[in-house]
């Protein structure tokens, strides 16, 4: 008896460890990845906007997830566009153009600009499955997003129009900071990509801010 109970105690140990290395590693990953691969102190918003700027966006809740959501409308010429970012390996992507959703492909914030405009083009897309749909109803497809570096390149073809934007900074942001919506400039022609982080995780968002090369 006294060596099933050892036995038992042994295997439940051991399964300890093993659950917390799951759900450890991943994490010490990520915060490791997040000190090395951005600067905080980087603006990715104009400080000088006024919270006008933002006017027509909320949080909603959708369970437990906090996301984005947007009540501006502009007229747009077109209905989807597609994103490439090759050094992640994401191939011609499809985004909705004014869409709050981003289960199915990338969402574009209605109201944001649309490629080759002044601006910020603020597209999201998720980083793993969040379990909020049935199976084949979701993709993740930002989830290699994390590993975008300064430099970059993503490329965007709208209406057969090539437009390649260059990454000028990461940030972690909280869930409710709506300012990341601003672009850095009044003047520039920017693109932001957010997604959840850290990976299988809601309680922030990585935000990378590309401008358009050549401007």
């Amino acid at each position: 008896m006294a060596f099933l109970f050892r036995l038992g105690s042994l295997f439940f140990l051991g399964f300890g460890v093993f659950v917390l290395v799951q759900v450890a590693m991943p994490f010490l990953s990520y915060k490791f990845w997040e000190i090395s691969a951005y600067e905080s102190s980087v603006l990715l918003a104009d400080p000088s906007a006024k919270a006008t700027d933002v006017l027509g966006v909320s949080i909603e809740n959708e369970g437990a997830f906090p996301k984005l959501v947007s009540g501006r409308t502009r007229e747009n010429p077109y209905e989807s566009f597609k994103i490439e970012i090759p050094s992640i390996k994401l191939a011609d992507t499809e985004v909705k153009v004014n869409s709050n959703l981003f289960d199915l492909y990338v969402g574009h914030l209605p109201g944001t600009a649309l490629p080759g405009e002044k601006g910020n083009i603020f597209l999201s897309a998720h980083s793993s499955l969040t379990g909020m749909l049935p199976k084949g109803k979701q993709l993740a497809l930002f989830i290699d997003l994390p590993k975008i570096k300064k430099g970059d390149q993503i490329k965007v073809t709208a209406l057969g129009q090539r437009f390649v934007y260059e990454v000028v900074g990461l940030k972690i942001v909280d869930p409710k900071d709506v300012s990341v919506i601003n672009p850095p400039d009044n003047s520039g022609r920017y693109l932001s990509l957010m997604t959840c982080v850290p990976p299988g995780f809601n309680t922030k968002r990585l935000i990378v801010v590309a401008k358009l090369a050549n401007t």
